[in-house]
């Protein structure tokens, strides 16, 4: 598999929205369910434009033979107080999950991040997420606290772990 990572552009809306649409679709504990929110690319054309004029956000992307495979959004803080800090989001495509894509993304934000300069990551993932809790410590994040019933999917409370890398 010929999997490389690059940083999004305006000309990638379209699939990206095609690529939320489907993990959202797949995934049992991303925050938005299946066809929960409208993501149109005009919606993606704006954010990735005000990514592109942020100096502590990003979007990355994963492919594969011109196909998306995951994508990582980097979401930096505005004040100034927060601008070392980052927010990141991620979703991979359910056909790529368990083949290291999470991986080479977390390892391209990682490079980004240091050249932005960003000190601090943090993420909050569904603690019965196993194989995300899982990337993430491998990835050198810890668990800071547990949001308690954080999210309510199906009519059942979930934990969330809140989780931060210094970097």
């Amino acid at each position: 598999m010929m999997m490389f990572v690059r940083e999004c552009n305006i000309d990638d809306a379209e699939n990206l929205v095609q690529l939320i649409g489907k993990v959202e679709s797949s995934s049992e504990f991303m925050m938005f369910g299946a066809g929960e929110r409208s993501v149109t690319p005009e919606g993606q054309r704006k954010m990735i434009s005000h990514f592109q004029s942020s100096p502590n956000s990003t979007i990355l992307l994963a492919e594969n033979n011109n196909n998306l495979a995951g994508y990582l959004v980097v979401i930096g803080g505005d004040v100034k107080r927060k601008q070392h800090s980052a927010l990141v989001v991620i979703g991979i495509n359910e056909k790529f999950r368990g083949q290291g894509v999470g991986t080479l993304l977390f390892e391209e934000m990682e490079r980004w991040a240091k050249d932005v300069p960003l000190n601090r990551l943090e993420l909050t993932v569904v603690c019965e997420n196993l194989s995300a809790v899982h990337l993430y410590k491998k990835m050198g994040f810890q668990v800071e606290g547990t949001k308690r019933n954080s999210l309510c999917i199906d009519g059942k409370y979930f934990d969330e772990f809140y989780m931060g890398k210094i970097i």
